[in-house]
């Protein structure tokens, strides 16, 4: 028998045996040091989570003009104005899959603003003046959306949102009497929102910035023809870009 030849099998058994030791040893340390470094490390697991968000919103109104309007003498032209605003909103996330997630928002206030130029003439110098007329809104809104998320790369993940939103103007003019130089719009509205986000995990909450873009598909001028700045227009849909600042946890 080689003595030689044993011993040096031997040896090479004991020299990987050790080596697998101390990677077993290290392997243990080095993923509870992966796990440390990562915030909020169990939030992926859980089912639902909540929210607050902060919103800055640019409001602006897509004018489709009435056949009235070019029998008019008078309105010139009309043209909206974009006009700032902002809101608050409460959130509640549903995980849905590992990637995907239903979040609904309530309540969601939006103090808003939209504005319409009118250029118009005055007999019977023709002078040209331009009347702004300002319809100040506050909107309670009920939206659902859904969120695809990509994978979690250390503290930071990016997501993108598709869904529906249902508003309520509690400001609403609509019913108004006295209304010789308004713009009458109804108290409900319908859009569609996409969007895009970032979520920050930070040890204790998370930060997402989240640019979003809400396109009305429903009517809501309410239109008097007995009114001159009302019957030039025939239909008002409302857009929006919102930037959100949102604290979950």
């Amino acid at each position: 028998m080689n003595f030689n030849v044993f011993f040096s099998k031997k040896k090479k058994r004991v020299f990987f045996g050790g080596v697998c030791c101390i990677l077993l040893m290290t392997g243990g340390p080095a993923s509870a040091q992966l796990r440390d470094y990562l915030n909020l490390p169990d939030h992926d697991s859980k089912p639902y989570y909540l929210g607050i968000g902060f919103l800055y919103n640019n409001s602006h109104l897509q004018v489709s003009a009435h056949p009235k309007f070019l029998q008019n003498d008078s309105v010139l032209s009309v043209n909206s104005l974009n006009n700032g605003g902002f809101g608050v909103s409460g959130m509640f996330t549903f995980r849905v899959a590992r990637h995907v997630e239903f979040r609904v928002a309530f309540p969601e206030f939006i103090f808003s603003s939209n504005s319409i130029a009118y250029h118009v003439t005055y007999p019977p110098d023709g002078e040209t003046t331009i009347a702004t007329k300002n319809i100040p809104s506050l909107l309670l809104g009920f939206p659902a959306q859904v969120k695809f998320l990509s994978d979690r790369i250390n503290n930071f993940r990016v997501y993108v949102l598709g869904g529906f939103n249902y508003r309520y103007d509690l400001a609403s003019n609509s019913s108004a009497r006295k209304a010789e130089n308004l713009v009458k719009l109804t108290q409900s509205d319908m859009s569609v929102e996409a969007g895009v986000g970032f979520q920050f995990f930070f040890p204790v909450f998370i930060l997402a910035p989240e640019l979003k873009v809400s396109e009305g598909i429903k009517n809501i001028h309410s239109r008097d023809p007995n009114l001159q700045y009302s019957n030039v227009i025939d239909k008002l849909k409302s857009r929006m870009i919102i930037f959100s600042l949102i604290f979950e946890g």
